[in-house]
């Protein structure tokens, strides 16, 4: 097997990652993950700054102290880092490299900003505005021509986060674009490192069964991964986390959409993944199936939104829907009689924490936010901030802000297109100039239409009363669960009597980003008494009307859900929750990170036999 670690989950990871892995154990590869959809916003606005940017600047901070250890190592390292200007940075690391007097080869991928390009290839951002960005998801095999080619660190622009380990591995073993199995098996490999220690423990739904103290510094993740594809997660010997079935689990199913998991170079069916704890901190991944990729890439545009701005007042005490109502009221008088003109969006969001009887002012406490924006900045600038701050002391008792509003923001939105890959370049830059094409795969195949389940009746009946403020009735099959030959009537004849208890006693699950659409994957935990019992329930559960029970919020939402027995889970995609994406989302949470907690804090009946 080769041996391939990750440093990096984010622009803004743990700076001294890549030390550690290189000093804690044996590697051949060493990957990081930098982009994401905002990150490549965020490096847009550096370029705009500076046209010599717009790359990671951390990455040539870790370079700049590890170069030498990684030569030293003989550790071969692969990194996106390059975001908008691959060749920027890759000029500035063989800087680096003489400046330290290393023998050390650089080499870049690029051909994925075709911001250029993009009225030729119909792509345009919102309303049909210019892109700031446009940026095509490149596979693996260009990280691969240029190991072969003898290149030491690899950077790269915008390539699928995967690809950073497929990419090595198709350069050790020689796999061509036909050995569909094998770059499906390692597409899940790097599917599950590529967020750095999340893998490891990090952001684990189930941290409470894990060592405390292993947590407070969490090793980072490593893949194995063998000619055949299949791979063991691993870490480093005696650095912190923990490698477990449920923690590699809440990875596969996270930021997917289904089973097959689209890539430039092959579709990877995460329902043929098989999972196995090899050992302590060592779980095998195998089975994993492939088959020829789609005919177009993916490209991610991020386009100008406008201006926007926001105000949180707190209301405390008694009346609290009264006193929004009357401050909502003001607020918007005010915006209507402004010269500046009314707002085009105005959006209220009332969080109802107040309890009754509260013993601090925190728990008497309800926050009410409003968040406008404009295509100009008048109407979200001076004229909203007065609007929000003239009234404060002639509104509701007890007016307070947690911040005053400050000038309109100018803010990104991110939407998806698709290009044929035969008309996105893909090519390799090597250390004295030269040049490697990299050609698009000749075999390709349109993706399956992707939906909701349907037909199934749910068997879940949430127990929650909101804390007084209203049952909330899922009981869409009274109960019953139908004999269709999955073992849940097995199983709720085996125990018949329920109790109310959190979803999350039975379940965990992780939730993240899709551009505008939230994603949460929930599977069986595995301390449960009765696995397969406690999936067959939960797959028949958690069905379209359950989900927009528990899931209030989404309720009027298109919601995909999609069972994956095989890791007995289930991934729900609610679309259009986080509105025109994470840079123009209105949520406290604009990313859904914290979405899976809450849908495992929602309380359900649950059969009493399949609780741990």
């Amino acid at each position: 097997m080769i041996r391939i670690g990750n440093a990096s989950g984010f622009y803004g990871d743990r700076l001294s990652a890549v030390e550690e892995m290189l000093s804690d154990g044996e590697l051949d590869f060493l990957t990081g993950d930098y982009l994401a959809e905002l990150t490549m916003l965020i490096l847009g606005r550096d370029r705009m700054k500076d046209p010599s940017l717009g790359y990671a600047k951390t990455f040539v901070k870790q370079m700049s102290a590890n170069l030498a250890l990684a030569q030293e190592r003989g550790v071969r390292i692969v990194a996106n880092a390059g975001g908008l200007n691959p060749a920027g940075l890759a000029d500035r690391l063989r800087e680096l490299v003489g400046e330290q007097g290393l023998d050390l080869a650089v080499a870049h991928v690029e051909g994925d900003d075709l911001r250029a390009r993009a009225d030729e290839l119909g792509l345009a951002g919102r309303s049909g505005s210019a892109p700031l960005t446009a940026n095509a998801y490149l596979g693996a095999f260009g990280i691969a021509a240029a190991l072969d080619a003898g290149a030491d660190i690899v950077v790269t622009g915008r390539v699928t986060d995967a690809s950073l380990v497929v990419g090595p591995a198709a350069h050790a073993y020689g796999w061509a674009r036909e050995d569909h199995d094998a770059l499906a098996g390692a597409v899940v490999a790097g599917h599950v490192i590529e967020c750095g220690a999340q893998a490891t423990g990090g952001n684990f739904a189930g941290f409470t069964s894990l060592d405390p103290a292993a947590l407070l510094h969490p090793g980072f993740p490593i893949a194995e991964v063998a000619a055949d594809g299949s791979s063991v997660i691993t870490k480093h010997d005696g650095t912190g986390g923990a490698v477990t079935v449920d923690t590699v689990t809440a990875q596969l199913t996270y930021e997917i959409a289904g089973a097959p998991y689209a890539g430039p170079d092959v579709v990877s069916w995460l329902d043929t993944v098989q999972l196995e704890q090899q050992g302590p901190d060592r779980v095998g991944i195998s089975g994993v199936r492939g088959t020829p990729p789609p005919p177009d890439v993916k490209v991610c545009l991020n386009s100008f939104g406008g201006f926007r701005n926001s105000v949180e007042l707190v209301l405390t005490g008694l009346d609290v829907d009264a006193k929004a109502a009357l401050v909502r009221a003001q607020i918007e008088a005010a915006l209507a009689a402004s010269p500046a003109g009314m707002p085009e969006t105005v959006e209220w969001q009332l969080d109802r924490t107040d309890v009754a009887d509260p013993d601090t002012q925190a728990r008497a406490t309800s926050l009410l936010r409003c968040h406008v924006s404009a295509p100009s900045p008048d109407p979200v600038g001076r004229a909203f901030s007065g609007a929000a701050v003239e009234v404060a002391l002639a509104s509701y008792p007890g007016f307070t802000a947690t911040r005053p509003p400050g000038a309109a923001s100018p803010y990104g939105v991110y939407t998806a297109g698709f290009v044929p890959q035969s008309l996105v370049p893909h090519r390799v830059v090597l250390t004295d100039g030269s040049t490697i094409d990299v050609p698009p795969p000749t075999v390709t195949e349109p993706l399956p239409p992707v939906g909701a389940r349907s037909g199934s009746r749910s068997s879940l009946r949430s127990a929650s009363t909101d804390d007084g403020k209203g049952e909330v009735d899922t009981d869409a099959g009274q109960g019953a669960v139908p004999p269709d030959g999955r073992g849940a009537s097995a199983a709720s004849d085996r125990d018949p009597a329920r109790t109310s208890r959190p979803l999350g006693d039975l379940a965990y699950a992780r939730s993240g980003d899709k551009g505008g659409d939230a994603n949460v994957g929930v599977w069986v935990r595995s301390d449960v008494p009765d696995p397969d019992g406690a999936y067959a329930w939960l797959l028949d559960a958690l069905d379209d009307v359950v989900v927009r029970a528990l899931l209030p919020e989404a309720a009027k939402l298109e919601i995909d859900i999609h069972p994956l027995p095989n890791l007995r889970a289930v991934n729900i995609v609610l679309h259009g929750f986080l509105g025109e994406g994470v840079a123009a989302s209105t949520r406290f949470d604009p990313q859904a990170k914290a979405l899976g907690e809450w849908l495992r804090a929602r309380h359900v009946l649950i059969p009493e036999g399949l609780l741990p």
